[in-house]
């Protein structure tokens, strides 16, 4: 009996002890999920700043996140030492580079990080400017597309009411959307937070010249790349009057993509002569979606073989372009020879091509001249002003003579050229400055570092307000003009950019490259020699 006694104790109190262990396992594994896993309902947390929503991680930091894209993690950590070794706790104003951050193809993770590097370099030589207040650069992820914009605005705005981090304006901006017009508008009219546009090109995403104050849709705005229409004003000079039925358009007619619809009405300005062929369009399923395209462009290349059109304006992304640039190069006609004619979004086009592509669009072995030659108007283009100034010696001896015009932002993209050959700011990856977006977010940073320093200039040491800085945009020309890595930046009242030159690219199949063409003026004309804003402009 005494046998069974001790067996059922000991058999009682080892239940009991599992009974007890087993609940202190499962609270102690609570504890563990609430500190490591966010309660229900609550997004996760990738970083400082930086919260997962719909599968991407979207916010602002500027501690060296990378937001999950190791192509920009090299120049994401120079911005984190910058601001945390040079700036630290001095007199500073936050910019913003609001962009997608997270790119599923790898040359729009590339040419991200050609934007983030121009914003970095452009910190830099301006945080050694021996001008005050300082600049603080952070990265903002509004999500593909922008389509959590919302979330990052709302972040911003705290940003700019809060003294540690003195948000006083916000650049970037690369692609035309309807989410991104959402974005700037509310930046600018909502919270009065200065915008700095520095990639967006749809001519809706600009205030209109002498809009009456309090009535423009965009109060604060700033732009340093000239409009579709601008652009497509350029080429036209550029080329010369061509007459109606030696073009055609071929445009996306894909919704909320207001850069397409932008340079599809830019290119449809009536030309010269007999009317041409109508206007060829297609429906894309997404900026870097192809879907049925191959099948539309098949089609709409053999009908612009049977007409007299040699020059094909083309409103729409990338990714179409080289497609249809491909599709118009295998359709056999005649031997006839294509100039395919585009917006500043095709800036990294050469990016998207293959091996392949580069033969097709020669014509095959033994082509004397391509099949098919793409050409667009880029923003900028590092040849541009040895170019432009070799062609102008050749006709003015006196070196005296050369205009500014040229020679200033020749200075400054040696300068840039400089700073990144010699390494000084660091290690931030392969700098290549052929597709443009490096020097021109370079610009748009050192052009709000410029109105940052006159708006501080009547109280050093001090951070200017919001309205202040707003307030300097039309102020930037004459005297006080950007002189760019892209071409003297010049504002009107509107915070346009005043007849910005446009630097006519194509693509060469030899090299591979993208080669400098000219320069095109969209007033038809040079800047004047000052950079004086005409009476009448804005």
């Amino acid at each position: 009996m005494r046998q069974f006694g001790n067996w059922l104790y000991n058999t009682f109190w080892a239940n009991w002890m599992r009974r007890i262990l087993t609940l202190l396992g499962l609270v102690a594994a609570g504890v563990l999920l609430y500190v490591f896993l966010p309660p229900i309902g609550e997004p996760e947390s990738c970083a400082s700043g930086v919260e997962k929503h719909g599968g991407e991680c979207v916010g602002v930091n500027g501690s060296g996140y990378d937001f999950g894209t190791p192509q920009i993690s090299e120049v994401a950590r120079a911005i984190a030492k910058e601001n945390e070794h040079f700036v630290g706790d001095k007199p500073h104003v936050t910019v913003a580079l609001m962009l997608p951050l997270q790119p599923d193809i790898e040359a729009e993770r590339v040419q991200l990080r050609s934007e983030i590097q121009g914003a970095y370099l452009a910190q830099y030589r301006s945080n050694r400017a021996e001008k005050t207040p300082l600049i603080r650069l952070v990265l903002a992820n509004p999500g593909d597309g922008y389509q959590e914009q919302a979330r990052v605005v709302d972040e911003l705005a705290e940003m700019s009411k809060d003294k540690r981090d003195n948000l006083r304006a916000v650049t970037g901006f690369n692609l035309s959307l309807q989410s991104t017009e959402e974005a700037v508008k509310r930046l600018t009219g909502e919270l009065g937070i200065p915008v700095l546009a520095s990639r967006i090109s749809a001519d809706g995403l600009a205030n209109p010249e002498g809009g009456e104050e309090g009535k423009v849709p965009y109060p604060g705005l700033a732009r340093i790349i000239p409009t579709n229409g601008q652009q497509a004003k350029a080429l036209s000079n550029f080329h010369g009057n061509l007459k109606d039925a030696e073009t055609v358009l071929v445009k996306d007619t894909r919704p909320n993509d207001i850069y397409d619809e932008s340079l599809a009405a830019a290119f449809s300005r009536k030309e010269p002569g007999p009317p041409g062929p109508k206007d060829q369009p297609y429906k894309s399923p997404g900026i870097t979606e192809l879907g049925d395209t191959g099948n539309d462009f098949g089609q709409i290349a053999l009908n612009i073989c049977e007409s007299e059109a040699r020059y094909v304006y083309f409103a729409g992304r990338p990714v179409h372009l080289r497609l249809f640039a491909l599709k118009l190069a295998e359709t056999s006609c005649h031997g006839k020879k294509y100039t395919i004619v585009s917006g500043s979004g095709s800036a990294t086009l050469n990016r998207y091509m293959k091996k392949a592509d580069w033969e097709t669009l020669r014509g095959g072995k033994g082509a004397k001249e391509p099949t098919v030659t793409v050409q667009y108007a880029a923003p900028a283009h590092p040849d541009a002003w040895t170019s432009e100034l070799r062609k102008w010696d050749k006709k003015h001896p006196d070196p005296k003579s050369r205009p500014g015009y040229f020679t200033y932002p020749q200075k400054e993209l040696e300068a840039l050229q400089g700073l990144v050959a010699r390494g000084d700011a660091g290690e931030i990856g392969d700098v290549n400055l052929d597709d443009s977006r490096t020097m021109l977010v370079h610009d748009g940073v050192r052009t709000v570092a410029e109105a940052v320093f006159l708006a501080n200039s009547q109280a050093k040491g001090t951070v200017p307000s919001l309205k202040r800085i707003a307030a300097e945009w039309p102020r930037l020309e004459s005297k006080h003009r950007v002189d760019g890595t892209s071409g003297w930046i010049c504002l009107t009242n509107a915070g346009n950019a005043y007849d910005k030159p446009v630097a006519v690219v194509e693509l060469d199949p030899g090299t591979k490259r993208v080669d400098f063409v000219g320069i095109g003026w969209p007033e038809d004309r040079p800047q004047p020699r000052e950079c004086i804003v005409p009476s009448g402009t804005g």
